[in-house]
């Protein structure tokens, strides 16, 4: 039997765009399906708590989750608080060091509206560093293309939204930096080539690998 990979977007994100890394996680002999939330009307918690059952309903040997942006937080946050079925996860960009083009977004009121509820707490902090008992890959871009340019002035290598800096979590597996834009990040396909490295061994190609 397959093994499942779960894909959670991002802010504002329908889920459709994730529909291309899917597919070629479905050629690597995955079963891929995405979950939606609803980044805006619910807080990080209730999104959290709803992606834990939905993970705990795939009968499958291994579930493993795969995050873009605020998604990587979102599975973080139920890794901490309900736990998730035995497999991997993988980190597209999520700035879990909080986010700088997120922060400045919410001093407006119509950036605050835009956020919503699980951005708003998981955007504007840094994730706690504790031992969440799996293997944890982080993938980055430091192409700089994208809107947060427009927002504040970000720092070092970045995507176009989100530093590579912002994207460090200690006690990660391994960590690789891809020439690709934050949204770039679900569209490659040496991104999905990399994803699926990791979920088959725990590890990135090395032949890829940068810094």
């Amino acid at each position: 039997m397959p093994e499942t990979v779960i894909l959670v977007h991002g802010v504002l994100m329908p889920g459709v765009e994730l529909r291309l890394l899917a597919h070629r996680l479905r050629r690597c002999g995955f079963d891929t399906v995405i979950f939606r939330y609803p980044s805006r009307r619910r807080d990080l918690r209730s999104n959290a708590a709803a992606l834990a059952r939905f993970a705990g309903s795939q009968q499958r040997p291994a579930v493993h989750c795969v995050g873009h942006s605020l998604g990587g937080l979102v599975i973080l946050q139920a890794l901490r608080q309900a736990g998730l079925p035995r497999g991997r996860v993988v980190l597209l960009g999520s700035p879990v060091q909080g986010s700088r083009a997120a922060q400045r977004l919410y001093q407006y009121a119509p950036g605050r509206w835009l956020l919503g509820k699980s951005s708003t707490e998981a955007l504007l902090q840094q994730a706690p560093d504790w031992d969440y008992d799996r293997d944890i890959g982080i993938i980055a871009g430091d192409l700089p293309i994208g809107f947060g340019r427009v927002l504040a002035d970000l720092p070092g290598e970045h995507d176009g939204t989100v530093p590579v800096a912002e994207t460090m979590l200690a006690g990660a597996t391994d960590r690789i930096v891809i020439p690709v834009s934050h949204t770039g990040l679900v569209m490659s396909r040496q991104v999905a080539r990399q994803v699926c490295a990791f979920l088959q061994h725990g590890h990135f190609v090395p032949e890829m690998q940068v810094r």
